[in-house]
């Protein structure tokens, strides 16, 4: 059986982890214990966490630990609040400590590299109606089939209209007509930021995705971007062309993970 790693990204203490199998890697300001790995020491893009978001932990990640890995090692990452689940059966009323993914699973044998189930996109009627009007008018149905709004369209309601056409055009070549098609046809997508795969699948992805998003700093900036829409830009555009990237690139397997608030 080969092994995993799950890191969860976290930027508060996460108690019920802090005994398990997983490893706690701290994002932010927070001063945490030595139970956490710091990702600001080394090669890191710590100063820009307040962009970036888990991509800080994700970029040191790359450059200083994936390197010590096997190739046939799974390595994983989640966040605080989101959780993969060791099974298809697992529920919501479970003890959160005995349904967490601990191991690797018989069904992924056939495949090198998993994502979240996806999820719906949809938008609340009053952000369409203040901010989608230019969609509205090309297309008026999504007035009232919300399940028409794409990836594109629901990036354009939340993070500004053209943004991701912006970010698109600094894209490398051999993506940017792929990716814009997977844009604007989606209505649903692999959420959070959450992948396993091996070592050297997750070298290519990163290199991938640190060199688009570092293209679109350039775009963008850091000063200039205000409000939380706009402040963690790169982690949302991230967010999108995760799933793309892995779909396109990999032999993927979609599981199941579950949204645990943590109340001590």
């Amino acid at each position: 059986m080969s092994n995993l790693d799950i890191y969860c990204v976290t930027d508060k203490d996460v108690p019920f982890l802090e005994k398990s199998n997983y490893k706690l890697a701290a994002v932010g300001k927070k001063k945490f214990s030595d139970k956490y790995l710091r990702c600001d020491n080394m090669d890191n893009i710590f100063h820009k966490e307040e962009n970036y978001s888990e991509l800080t932990f994700h970029y040191w990640f790359w450059k200083n630990q994936l390197q010590h890995y096997n190739d046939h090692d799974w390595i994983g990452f989640c966040q605080k609040r989101r959780f993969w689940l060791n099974s298809r059966s697992a529920t919501e009323t479970d003890d959160i400590t005995k349904i967490i993914l601990k191991c690797v699973p018989k069904e992924w044998e056939k495949y090198n590299a998993v994502l979240c189930e996806p999820i719906p996109l949809g938008t609340k009627l009053s952000k369409l109606l203040k901010r989608g009007w230019r969609n509205i008018i090309k297309e008026p149905i999504l007035l009232i089939d919300h399940s028409r709004i794409t990836i594109k369209i629901q990036f354009d309601l939340h993070h500004g209209y053209g943004v991701l056409e912006k970010a698109i055009s600094v894209m490398n070549e051999k993506d940017k007509a792929d990716f814009t098609e997977f844009v604007e046809k989606n209505t649903t997508y692999n959420p959070h930021i959450m992948f396993i795969s091996k070592k050297k699948i997750l070298n290519n992805f990163f290199k991938d995705q640190f060199e688009w998003l570092f293209k679109c700093e350039k775009v963008f900036g850091i000063k200039n971007l205000k409000g939380y829409d706009q402040t963690r830009l790169y982690a949302f555009l991230a967010e999108r062309y995760m799933p793309f990237w892995f779909r396109k690139y990999t032999s993927y397997n979609e599981w199941p993970w579950i949204f645990y608030e943590n109340k001590n």
